[in-house]
């Protein structure tokens, strides 16, 4: 199967879990910013969990199915629609050849992953296919989707199924991005450059409330709230910087460093947000509010290894599910009483 680009949208790109091993080389490691929902349509699709996917921001492209397949949209709900007729979240879903796939206004989140059955057939550089724009590298060329591109789908053996698992993901992990809050509870761990912090410093960066601004990217999300106060300098021997790094420069405002951040930086780093809370971090969207919340290293490692679980419960009961061999499913989108559902009539062999 192959996939025309008819519009581009704001920015798709072509993600995996990013380039390992290349940071001390100065090599960015890029990769899926939400890999929760990157990991969760990878497994609907029947993937191997490290499969290319699209990842779509806000806006999303116009895209031309030229042959049959089997897809999987998570993470954001942009008001996704085939045809005409919407897409549900965390479902398997036959596409057919001449299928054409939009995107409207987004609802919830600002990033929704298209997993294909196969994965994409693209550039492996440096032992992945993500996309770095900056040294473009990887990918669709090294670049975002374009007009006209033709990218193309691996051949997979998958008989499609009904594989839904929106309610299985809202009970089993921690985030759900439909759920309608005042702000996010993001947490984190201290330093390693704590120290370079007063005490009023800390409580300011543990008890406020902070902003998502405009200026936010795949590189970092900028923050604006409180000052956070440092003891002298706000500038160190630059050193490495992880996935959720939180910088805080001489502004005394919040940089929480996501997948394409460079590979060391000389700001303070007051915390790491924890690895569970990372795809909280990507489906911010500009305006939303958030707080960090303080936990120890070991509630962190406790939450993962419960991810982990989860992540085995879940390939246990798409097993299950994928016994269901669906001759036609169609969804509708219904709204009663101002609230929007999906209602979906299958046809079960």
């Amino acid at each position: 199967m192959r996939i025309k680009v008819l519009s581009s949208g704001f920015l798709t790109t072509i993600q995996d879990l990013g380039r390992k091993g290349f940071q001390q080389f100065g090599v960015s490691p890029s990769g899926a910013m939400d890999v929760r929902a990157y990991k969760l349509g990878n497994m609907l699709v029947g993937n191997n969990i490290e499969a290319s996917s699209f990842e779509i921001t806000l806006m999303g492209p116009r895209l031309l199915f030229e042959g049959d397949g089997i897809i999987a949209l998570t993470g954001a709900d942009l008001s996704a629609k085939i045809n005409g007729n919407p897409v549900a979240l965390n479902k398997c879903v036959q596409v057919y050849s001449g299928d054409l796939l939009v995107f409207g206004v987004p609802k919830t989140g600002a990033r929704a992953y298209l997993a294909v059955a196969g994965g994409i057939d693209t550039d492996i550089v440096m032992g992945s296919s993500s996309t770095d724009l900056k040294a473009k590298i990887g990918g669709n060329g090294g670049k975002a989707l374009q007009k006209n591109d033709v990218i193309k789908v691996h051949e997979h053996n998958m008989t499609y199924s009904s594989r839904f698992i929106r309610e299985f993901i809202s009970k089993k992990f921690s985030f759900n991005y439909h759920k309608a809050v005042e702000f996010h509870k993001v947490r984190v761990l201290l330093g390693p450059q704590d120290d370079y912090f007063t005490e009023k410093g800390i409580e300011t960066f543990l008890s406020s409330t902070y902003t998502l601004t405009n200026k936010s990217d795949r590189m970092g999300l900028r923050l604006e709230g409180d000052v956070i106060e440092h003891r002298d300098s706000a500038d160190i021997i630059s050193d490495a910087i992880s996935f959720g790094a939180i910088q805080i420069p001489a502004h005394g405002m919040p940089i929480v460093m996501m997948a394409d951040r460079q590979t060391t930086g000389g700001y303070p780093k007051i915390g790491n947000v924890i690895s569970v809370d990372l795809p909280v971090m990507a489906q911010l969207t500009a305006g939303s509010k958030m707080k960090f919340e303080l936990v120890t290293l070991e509630e962190a490692h406790l939450l993962i290894k419960e991810e982990d679980k989860t992540y085995k419960l879940l390939a246990e009961h798409l097993s299950e599910q994928a016994k269901r061999i669906v001759k036609k499913s169609t969804c509708y989108e219904v709204t009663v009483r101002n609230k929007n559902y999906y209602v979906e009539v299958e046809e079960i062999l």
